[in-house]
């Protein structure tokens, strides 16, 4: 299926590696012009390399999202270098795992107000290139009780909710606005990948929950996200998909 995403601009939060990275690399296959952010720059330069490898404009920036100033800028420089937005999707996350101020904080920060602000900075440049789409990174952990994680859990329920307002407050702008919700996914640097190291119990009992006996990739994010940011879903908006190969059954 041909998206017809060729020339379209996408600015892509939280991207130098796992899901993000996979996201940015899937709309470069598309002839997307791109841009990542992320706190190391080896990472981002890595990154760099390998969605240019695809072709078309790559801009990357260091960027801490949960600085306001900061991600205001970088979504404007982004811009300028890309030459206009289509489509903005917010990846990042803070990971706030212990039922803590410290744990809260940084998911509201990260997980929450960084893609309120992204929104905020990008919504202008979208609607004057006539419209496009927003991308949220939630989880599954928003969708069910989430005991091992209870601000992560509460936080990217707040994800899920703030989808569906935004949606129908920029249906106007000619701007949808959806959501992915991604059960546990394995790859190089990522938390499950810790956990297959550090902590197998844990990894072999979320892997024997999952009807297929395997934990997902990115890559599958991915083309759901690539697909949702397309036209070829014009007549989706507010909308929650999880992409966990049925684990919450």
């Amino acid at each position: 299926m041909d998206l017809h995403l060729a020339g379209k601009k996408v600015v892509v939060t939280g991207a130098s590696k796992g899901i993000g990275l996979a996201i940015a690399n899937e709309f470069a296959k598309e002839g997307a012009s791109v841009s990542i952010c992320a706190r190391g720059r080896d990472s981002l330069e890595s990154a760099r390399e390998l969605i240019a490898g695809n072709g078309g404009n790559v801009y990357v920036d260091i960027c801490d999202v949960s600085d306001k100033k900061n991600l205001i800028k970088y979504i404007e420089n982004a811009v300028q270098n890309l030459g206009g937005l289509n489509i903005l999707v917010n990846n990042p996350s803070g990971f706030g795992r212990s039922d803590d101020e410290d744990g809260w904080q940084v998911g509201i920060d990260v997980d929450l107000m960084a893609l309120v602000r992204a929104s905020w900075t990008a919504v202008p440049f979208i609607e004057k290139a006539g419209g496009g789409s927003i991308i949220h990174t939630s989880s599954i952990s928003g969708l069910t009780s989430s005991l091992r994680t209870p601000p992560y859990g509460a936080v990217k329920a707040a994800v899920i909710q703030y989808t569906k307002t935004q949606a129908l407050q920029l249906a106007s702008k000619n701007i949808r606005v959806n959501c992915i919700a991604p059960g546990s996914i394995d790859f190089p640097g990522g938390t499950w990948d810790d956990a297959k190291k550090n902590n197998p119990k844990l990894y072999a009992g979320i892997q024997n929950s999952i009807p297929f006996g395997r934990l997902g990739r990115p890559e599958e994010v991915a083309k759901l996200a690539v697909f949702l940011a397309s036209d070829a879903a014009s007549w989706v908006t507010g909308e929650t998909v999880a992409v966990d190969g049925g684990q919450m059954l």
